[in-house]
C-alpha cells in the first residue's frame, strides 16, 4: 500500500507539472490582498484548487485548497509542510505524498495547504533573508489568507492547524500565539521545546539546511523571540489549555514503508538520517509530554513502535489524529477527552 502511495505521489507530481491551469479573474479581498484561482489541480478526486495570493508582505504565495463542497460553509484545517518543501514544487507535499484528498472526501472540512515554505518555520522573520527572502508567514496565514478562505471558499470561522516536523513546530507555535483562531492542534514528528538548546539546534538546523540564516528569523539564541515562539512555555501552554491537541512521533525503527524510502520533498533525504531524526524527535517529545503533564494541560500523545522521519508515517498521523482534530472543528461530539498519556 505504501509503495502504491509513493508511486501515486510521483505520478501526481508529473500530472500537475504538465497541467495547463486556466487562471480565473483576480478577486480582491482587501485593499492589500488579492488572489488568483489557478484552477483545479489534477488529484484523485479533482477537488483541489491552487491559489496564487498576492501577499502585501511576501509577494506571490501559492496555496492549495480542498473545499468541502461547492456550496455551504465548513470548518477549515490548515496543514503545514516540513523542511523539505520547496517553493518551486508543483503543489503542497501533503497533496503530492499523502491521500489527504481522498481521506477528507465527505468529511465536510476545508483543507488549506501552503506550497513550499521549507526552512522558514512559517513564522514572521525579524529581517529579510538573502536566500529565503522576506518572510511574514504567521501574518500571512492568520491575517491575509484566513479571510480569503472564510469569504470565498466557505470557511465558517472555525479552524484547526497541524503540521509535520518543522511544520508541526510552526502549527503549535502559531496556535499558542493566536489561540482565538485555532480550536485544535496537530503536531507530528517534531520537537516543541523550541527555546531550549536542543530545540534551538533543531530549528536552526532546519533553517540552515535551506540556506537561510536563523539569526534573521528570531535573532541569536539569547533573543527573547525564541521564547515568544515556544509553545511549551507556561504562558503558551495555558493558551492551549482546553483545545484538542494531538502530538505523535515514531520510534526511529524502520517499518515496511521504509523498504521503498522516497526522499521526494523530505528532510533528511536518506534513511539513516530519517531514523536518527525521528529518534531525536521521540526523545524530545517525551520531555514535551512531561511539560504538558506538569502544567496539567491535557493532550493526546502517541508514541508509535515503528516509524522514521518520512511521509508515509505522516499520512498515518493525519489519519490517527482526525478524531482529535475533528472534535475541535466541531465535526464530532465524541466524548472521549484528550489525555497526557501515551505509549
Amino acid at each position: 500500500m505504501v509503495g502504491r502511495l509513493i508511486r501515486r505521489g510521483t505520478a501526481a507530481a508529473a500530472l500537475i507539472v504538465a497541467a495547463q491551469l486556466t487562471a480565473l479573474p483576480t478577486a480582491p479581498v482587501s485593499a492589500n490582498v488579492t488572489y488568483t484561482d489557478n484552477g483545479t489541480i489534477p488529484t484523485v478526486n479533482g477537488r483541489a484548487h491552487q491559489l496564487t495570493v498576492d501577499s502585501a508582505f511576501m509577494g506571490k504565495v501559492r496555496v492549495d485548497v480542498i473545499r468541502a463542497s461547492a456550496t455551504g460553509t465548513a470548518p477549515t484545517l490548515y496543514l503545514l509542510d516540513g523542511t523539505g518543501a520547496r517553493n518551486d514544487q508543483p503543489a503542497s507535499t501533503w497533496l503530492l505524498r499523502t491521500d489527504v484528498d481522498t481521506f477528507t472526501n465527505g468529511k465536510n472540512v476545508n483543507i488549506v495547504m501552503p506550497v513550499g515554505g521549507g526552512g522558514t518555520l512559517y513564522t514572521d522573520w525579524q529581517k529579510p533573508d538573502p536566500t529565503l527572502g522576506t518572510l511574514k508567514w504567521e501574518t500571512f496565514l492568520t491575517e491575509e489568507l484566513r479571510p480569503i478562505i472564510d469569504s470565498d471558499f466557505g470557511g465558517n470561522g472555525t479552524n484547526a492547524i497541524a503540521g509535520l516536523s518543522a511544520g508541526g513546530m510552526a502549527a503549535a507555535a502559531i496556535a499558542s500565539r493566536r489561540p482565538e483562531l485555532y480550536k485544535a492542534v496537530g503536531s507530528y514528528s517534531t520537537c516543541l521545546l523550541m527555546s531550549n538548546p536542543v530545540g534551538q539546534a533543531i530549528v536552526r538546523g532546519s533553517v540552515i539546511s535551506r540556506g537561510g540564516n536563523p539569526d534573521n528569523m528570531w535573532g541569536p539564541v539569547t533573543d527573547p523571540d525564541w521564547v515568544a515562539h515556544d509553545p511549551t512555555t507556561t504562558a503558551h501552554l495555558n493558551a492551549l489549555r482546553g483545545k484538542p491537541i494531538y502530538i505523535s512521533v515514531g520510534s526511529g525503527i524502520p517499518g515496511p514503508a521504509d523498504l521503498t524510502f522516497n526522499p521526494l520533498y523530505s528532510y533528511p533525504t536518506d534513511l539513516s538520517g530519517a531514523i536518527a531524526q525521528e529518534q531525536g524527535a521521540r526523545d524530545c517529545t517525551r520531555l514535551v509530554q512531561a511539560k504538558f503533564k506538569a502544567n496539567n494541560v491535557p493532550a493526546t500523545f502517541k508514541f508509535n513502535t515503528i516509524g522514521t522521519h518520512s511521509w508515509p508515517y505522516w499520512q498515518d498521523a493525519l489519519h490517527d489524529s482526525w478524531p482529535v482534530l475533528s472534535r475541535g472543528l466541531g465535526l464530532t461530539t465524541t466524548p472521549t477527552p484528550p489525555s497526557t498519556s501515551g505509549s
